[in-house]
């Protein structure tokens, strides 16, 4: 790999609140300190406890593992484990050993990706980052015998940075299907949203499962990437519960599979007390 492509490697301390999973995030180099008995859960589900405070503040370090990146085209890193050493042995979660979502920081660019790891613990995956600007980068997975682990980790493309400002819209088409999100956002509280999903003006009513759930929502608080990851309820419709931390704007996305093809749709919506309405 050439030197030209190594990281610059900024650590992003993300702090989680698990009633949904929260990464907050500026980018800081600082390790947050875990509140004793208050890791409640993950981004994919599992079991809560009672919210703190402070909650287990999640870093390019906790839990005493270390996120190392190595290079960015494709992007290589390891997790560095209590011993010092590469880990190895990842438990399965929602059919992947490890999950890493990237966006850039304006809320553009986002995408959901699963590394594949060589037998030495170095992951790799693609991860086309051709827009200039910082982009957050979250790894998601769980060691064999150790805890649900959260590592961030900001890498920079360079060039003429213009972000993105995005306004609120409840509809996105993609590939040709039209994709709406009903529901409001409001803060403290558990909100429920609904997807509908139109294809030539008829409903799809046929997603598959990816992996294992009929949908995978994110959602990205604006102003500082706070990061939520759920899951669909089990109901015939494709509806999700959300708790947002604060009142404010956030970017959703929704990764979705039909025809054996993943597809995303992407959303911004600002709370109901600041104006968000309802479908």
């Amino acid at each position: 790999m050439k030197t030209a492509h190594k990281v610059g490697l900024y650590a992003a301390a993300l702090a989680v609140v698990f009633g949904g999973t929260w990464a907050a995030g500026a980018a800081t180099g600082t390790q947050q300190p875990a509140a004793p008995d208050t890791h409640a859960g993950d981004a994919h589900g599992g079991h809560e406890s009672a919210p703190s405070k402070l909650p287990p503040g999640l870093s390019v370090s906790d839990n005493g593992y270390t996120l190392r990146l190595k290079e960015q085209e494709p992007l290589t890193f390891h997790v560095e484990g209590p011993d010092g050493k590469p880990v190895t042995k990842f438990s399965v979660e929602h059919e992947k050993r490890l999950h890493l979502i990237a966006v850039r920081r304006d809320g553009s660019h986002f995408q959901h990706v699963h590394p594949q790891m060589a037998p030495d613990g170095t992951w790799t995956t693609p991860l086309a980052l051709p827009n200039a600007g910082s982009y957050r980068v979250f790894a998601d997975f769980k060691p064999e015998d150790g805890p649900k682990t959260t590592l961030g980790a900001d890498v920079h493309t360079p060039g003429d940075y213009r972000p993105q400002n995005h306004i609120d819209s409840r509809t996105f088409t993609v590939d040709g299907y039209e994709v709406t999100l009903h529901g409001d956002l409001n803060a403290n509280t558990a909100s429920t949203v609904t997807v509908t999903i139109t294809k030539d003006g008829r409903p799809v009513t046929d997603l598959q499962d990816y992996l294992g759930a009929k949908g995978h929502l994110v959602a990205l608080r604006s102003d500082d990437l706070a990061y939520l990851h759920v899951h669909p309820e089990e109901s015939a419709q494709v509806k999700f519960a959300v708790e947002v931390p604060t009142a404010g704007k956030y970017r959703l996305f929704l990764d979705f599979q039909h025809n054996n093809k993943v597809r995303t749709a992407e959303f911004t919506l600002t709370t109901h007390e600041e104006g968000g309405h309802g479908h």
